[in-house]
């Protein structure tokens, strides 16, 4: 299903309801803003998803549709937002919308959303440090980046559905993340040894009712056409959607 326009996008979500269900395909909301990004080959992917049919919308619009009412149009949730600017209503909303149970596959660089709200963190399962922070009396240094790196990455836990199919040891060219903080209780399902980057770089967990999956990758065209990170996605979509 093709992205549609924003000024109709609460409407046009409640209409399509009923079709989707009756195709049996997820419904996913992907959630932009904040950050640039090349959009034609990353809504690519989501357009090459048989399973699934999509609705594209960037903050600050996306915010009214974390409202319980907005949500039954959608399964899953995708961000790949860098977004900073929540008041407490819609922090309110996207915390039960994801403690009721709405899945969240979360990408790349929405790992750095929110700087001031620790319960996303909790949500996520992760957080980048735009800047240095104090949290529960450590100092927490920048996060840092590095583009344009060919990473060698392992799945860590090839029994999980994220992963299913997925080669256990693969290439992409992507950019890479260290100093981020993971939560303890996120469970590891891709890994790397790139020095430039933490451990870590793909997991999942559970949030309330949901479940989340978090993918450090995908920062532009060259991961948006990597065959298994297109597995990862579809995958994850599937798997927070409850769709096994």
């Amino acid at each position: 299903m093709a992205t549609m326009l924003l000024a109709c996008l609460p409407a046009c979500l409640a209409a399509q309801t009923v079709d989707t269900h009756q195709a049996g395909r997820t419904r996913v909301l992907v959630v932009t803003g904040g950050h640039g990004f090349e959009s034609e080959p990353f809504l690519q992917m989501f357009k090459d998803n048989p399973d699934i049919t999509f609705t594209a919308v960037e903050h600050p619009k996306a915010q009214a549709l974390f409202t319980a009412e907005a949500a039954k149009a959608y399964d899953v949730v995708v961000l790949y937002d860098m977004w900073q600017q929540i008041d407490d209503t819609v922090k309110a909303d996207f915390t039960q919308l994801v403690a009721s149970g709405k899945g969240v596959v979360a990408l790349h660089h929405c790992l750095a959303s929110y700087q001031d709200w620790p319960e996303y963190r909790k949500i996520i399962g992760g957080f980048y440090y735009l800047k240095p922070q104090t949290v529960g009396g450590s100092e927490k240094p920048a996060s840092v980046y590095k583009e344009d790196l060919d990473l060698k990455v392992k799945v860590a836990d090839p029994e999980h559905p994220v992963t299913a199919g997925v080669t256990a040891e693969f290439a992409i060219h992507d950019e890479s993340y260290g100093k981020f903080d993971l939560l303890p209780d996120s469970h590891p399902l891709l890994t790397t040894d790139e020095p430039t980057s933490d451990k870590v770089i793909g997991w999942c967990r559970t949030y309330g009712k949901a479940r989340v999956v978090y993918l450090q990758g995908g920062h532009d065209h060259f991961a948006y056409a990597n065959p298994e990170y297109r597995k990862l996605l579809a995958n994850a979509i599937r798997w927070t959607a409850a769709r096994k």
